[in-house]
């Protein structure tokens, strides 16, 4: 018995050993996910065969299935027009930029409230910069639209304190993207440092304390122990962060944006979004849609790909 044991072992057998353990779960924790699924079936595979307007000249009087087929000849024109390509740069601008500074400043945060040592001040703080993330991008996009206005309390603020001329905000196209990155951090970044403090909070005080029996201070205990220890959360948020790249939060931009500024502030869901219900360009707009979703599964497979190897996490 422990032979034939050995063989499979050298044959490279462990990992079907190792599948087969992998599903024996109780049936009460599937039948928990069940209700679950049957929604995601519903409202996200049955709707699934929509794809095929990308291949058609799609007609609502003729349906899905007597709409004439096309092949490629949206994806053609999507390729062919020069403002699509302005789309995807603008997406991926967006989505890169928030992502890198959603790792830095919650990252930064984190270590920074983790040296206060007054636990009521620490949680007042840390409920205050979480606040924001409950809040709909509907209701901050007024909030922001009646600041940032070039009559409201930021201009003026400029305007009297250091005599700069109002800045259009939401109405030219850099200071659009400013402003677009500089609200999505603020809205989120104290969701994603709540992230680092749970990480910071399994940290062994045994390390800190032999840390100090060697003479090293908060600072080489930060260094040397409190950085490295948060460097396989930040791999994971960061890989898992690549999943949604082509995201670049449509709530958001679609609530801020307006037409002066769609030269620099369009991105793919709201075009999507204009072409298809606004335009009645369905085809089209599926189209370009499809094009997304296909890049964004790649990505997604491939930053828990990144996420296993790098820090062990993963999900299947």
């Amino acid at each position: 018995m422990e032979a034939n044991v050995a063989q499979q072992v050298n044959r490279g057998n462990t990992p079907r050993i190792k599948r087969k353990k992998s599903y024996k779960q109780p049936w009460m924790l599937h039948f928990m996910v069940l209700p679950a699924a049957i929604l995601v079936f519903i409202f996200s595979y049955i709707p699934m065969s929509g794809v095929l307007m990308a291949f058609q000249d799609y007609k609502p009087a003729l349906g899905i299935a007597d709409s004439p087929w096309v092949g490629l000849k949206h994806f053609r024109y999507m390729w062919e027009n020069d403002y699509f390509l302005q789309i995807t740069w603008n997406t991926l601008f967006f989505a890169c930029s928030k992502m890198v500074m959603n790792l830095i400043i919650p990252f930064s945060f984190a270590l920074l409230l983790n040296e206060v040592r007054k636990m009521t001040l620490k949680r007042s703080i840390q409920t205050l910069i979480y606040l924001p993330h409950f809040l709909s991008w509907v209701t901050l996009s007024g909030i922001l639209i009646d600041i940032l206005a070039q009559t409201g309390l930021i201009n003026q603020f400029l305007s009297s304190t250091f005599g700069i001329k109002p800045i259009f905000f939401l109405g030219d196209g850099n200071w659009f993207r400013f402003t677009v990155i500089f609200s999505d951090v603020w809205k989120e970044f104290g969701f994603n440092t709540i992230i680092f403090l749970a990480a910071l909070s399994g940290i062994n005080p045994s390390l800190y304390e032999a840390a100090e029996v060697d003479g090293a201070g908060r600072w080489k205990q930060t260094m040397y122990i409190t950085i490295p220890s948060l460097i396989p959360i930040t791999i994971v948020v960061a890989t898992l962060a690549l999943g949604n790249v082509m995201n670049a939060n449509f709530d958001q931009v679609f609530n801020l944006y307006s037409p002066l500024i769609y030269q620099q502030g369009d991105i793919i869901d709201t075009f999507v979004y204009r072409e298809g219900l606004l335009s009645g360009q369905f085809s089209f707009a599926t189209a370009v849609n499809l094009f997304k979703s296909v890049i964004s599964l790649v990505l997604i497979v491939i930053s828990y790909r990144l996420a296993y190897r790098f820090a062990g996490y993963r999900i299947f």
